[in-house]
């Protein structure tokens, strides 16, 4: 099932029994962050809190915490049936052959939903026009102790390049320093910093806008590791099973979600200082120090005539932007067995934050096999930030870490199997000695190759012979065990 906008995905919330609504007022300082905190870690529903103290706006949080709701918002049953649908569209072998073109016509016409439409107009987002806008108003969390202050967690900013027009959009926390500006944390290696650094070439004002509260899969769309020339809105589009409805902002010529819940219109001046911000609670579990980002000016702020503020908490694993990474990881296997088809499973561990360990299963053909892989792995997109690789053989279930911690602490020797690169780490990581640069890890734990330079017999697993094990399955309840 697809969604028009957020209210939609509510509803099927609602629905499902996934979604609680208080309806005692709350403090949108720490409050909500403990409460919220609590139901995730206890796998509990989606909240939606009815009066926030100090606005108007009722607040959508944790909608997307946990593997259910992740799939329910992206309108599958499972988040591995996306990654199998992209495989089949990448497998050329099923183009071939006239019957096999004729079967794939539902599947490609899959392909004419992810074209975004410029409606003329106005849309929803755009309801109600405030020119004098005050951030104030909206129900913004301050959300840990130490928190620099208030921060709006689930933004999808948009920009646009100055020399092609190709609009971007990522997402970027935004610390509120008054009424109309706040902090753009742009780091290093993100596409927003890399127009941010055209503009700078041009001087003057770069126009931003950001959406809060989309339909689901446009907010996912927003945090995806996409290659660059895809744009993040035909993604959506793809996973929505129809195209996104665009509207261009009021102030700037920027085209933001025509179904929105707010738009956030205004500019980063170039030639601006910039302004302190942070610390902020992160997803690592610690808090990312204070630096200097660039100042994002708020000049108007559109909203639908009874929006709803969508928002998000990170912290100590796991929370809800935990089963978006998990998402990605379902959903972009197929993309990364394209180039590494010896590639059989991965898995990101939800204690890892995403770049700092991911467990990959292989299907071994020769010596340094896992070499190949890691240094593949360091070398792709935003993997490059990953701490940790660890290989292991393919009929290794990596989803169990268990069983993965068993070959590991077993099967290596410290000289031969631990790999340490240098290279780029995520400007979150606060272990390295200096930022965004440092070491990392990988470490194979295959079974060895006498070609590795092992020169003894390799043990067998200890594994019940299959006779056994399917004579103890069929006298079970004889046993009394059952």
């Amino acid at each position: 099932m697809s969604y028009k906008n957020l209210e939609g995905f509510i509803n099927k919330l609602e629905e499902a029994g996934e979604l609680k609504r208080i309806k005692v007022e709350v403090d949108p300082v720490l409050e909500i962050t403990e409460i919220t905190d609590r139901v995730s870690k206890a796998g509990g529903p989606a909240l939606l809190f009815e009066k926030v103290k100090g606005s108007e706006y009722p607040l959508l949080i944790n909608a997307m915490g946990s593997y259910k709701r992740m799939a329910l918002a992206l309108g599958v049953e499972d988040l591995k049936d996306i990654g199998d649908t992209i495989g089949e569209f990448m497998d050329m072998s099923n183009y071939l052959g006239l019957m096999k073109k004729i079967k794939s016509l539902p599947r490609l016409s899959r392909l004419a939903a992810v074209f975004p439409l410029k409606l003329p107009g106005k849309g929803a987002c755009q309801e109600v026009i405030e020119e004098n806008p005050d951030l104030e108003k909206l129900p913004v969390l301050k959300c840990w102790p130490l928190d620099g202050g208030r921060f709006i967690t689930l933004p999808l900013v948009f920009t646009k390049d100055p020399e092609t027009q190709i609009q971007n959009v990522g997402m970027y926390r935004l610390q509120v320093f008054d009424k109309n500006t706040t902090g753009m944390h742009w780091h290093l290696h993100k596409d927003g910093k890399e127009i941010y650094e055209s503009y700078k070439k041009i001087g003057g004002r770069m126009p931003v806008s950001v959406a809060l509260g989309c339909d689901p899969a446009v907010t996912y769309a927003a945090t995806a590791p996409l290659p660059k020339a895809i744009d993040e809105m035909m993604f959506a589009g793809f996973l929505r099973k129809m195209p996104v409805t665009m509207v261009k902002s009021i102030s700037n010529d920027i085209f933001v979600p025509a179904e929105a819940e707010f738009i956030l219109e205004g500019y980063v001046d170039v030639n601006e200082e910039l302004h302190l911000e942070g610390p902020f609670g992160d997803h690592t579990g610690y808090y990312s120090l204070e630096d200097y980002y660039p100042v994002f000016h708020v000049t108007c702020i559109t909203h639908r005539k009874k929006p709803v503020y969508p928002t998000t908490i990170v912290g100590k694993p796991p929370m809800e932007d935990c089963y978006m990474g998990k998402a990605t990881e379902k959903i972009f296997l197929p993309l990364l067995k394209m180039t590494n088809p010896e590639i059989v499973d991965i898995n990101f561990p939800l204690e890892g934050v995403f770049h700092s360990c991911v467990i990959i299963s292989i299907h071994k053909r020769y010596p340094g096999h896992a070499a190949k892989v890691m240094n593949a792995v360091w070398g792709m997109g935003q993997m490059m930030y990953t701490k940790m690789v660890i290989v292991v053989d393919q009929e290794v279930d990596v989803q169990n870490v268990s069983t993965v911690m068993w070959k590991v602490f077993n099967n290596i020797d410290g000289k031969r199997d631990i790999t340490i690169s240098e290279g780029p780490l995520d400007a979150l990581d606060h272990a390295s000695n200096t930022p965004h640069y440092g070491s990392r890890v990988g470490i194979d734990a295959t079974r060895k190759w006498p070609g590795e330079g092992h020169t003894r017999k390799w043990p067998d697993d200890i594994e019940m012979s299959p006779e056994m094990k399917d004579l103890v399955s069929e006298k079970w309840k004889e046993y009394g065990l059952d």
